[in-house]
């Protein structure tokens, strides 16, 4: 949600809203559910669903990934995937400030 990026990120964040996040992702054929969470992170989420396969964007490193211990306890993968280009709202944000 909305609410739980300012929780990481800060109160100028997201840059795009929620509703055009879920818009986007539902446009992409591998997406099967989109689940909006308002916690901080999504450990709860993760372990309710207990999902095989926790995909995550290849700029984070496994160790860093909330859930990923659990993932694998329960005899999941952890995935890092390619992030596409034009989708990083960090770069967004760097490319417009200079």
């Amino acid at each position: 949600s909305d609410n739980s990026i300012k929780l990481i990120k800060g109160d100028e964040r997201p840059i795009e809203n929620q509703v055009l996040r879920i818009n986007n992702l539902s446009n992409v054929n591998e997406v099967d559910a989109i689940i909006v969470f308002s916690e901080e992170t999504p450990l709860k989420l993760i372990e309710i669903i207990n999902p095989n396969i926790l995909f995550k964007g290849s700029d984070y490193k496994k160790k860093e990934l909330i859930g990923s211990d659990f993932i694998l306890k329960n005899g999941g993968k952890v995935e890092l995937i390619d992030i596409l280009d034009g989708y990083s709202t960090t770069n967004i944000i760097k490319n417009s400030s200079i």
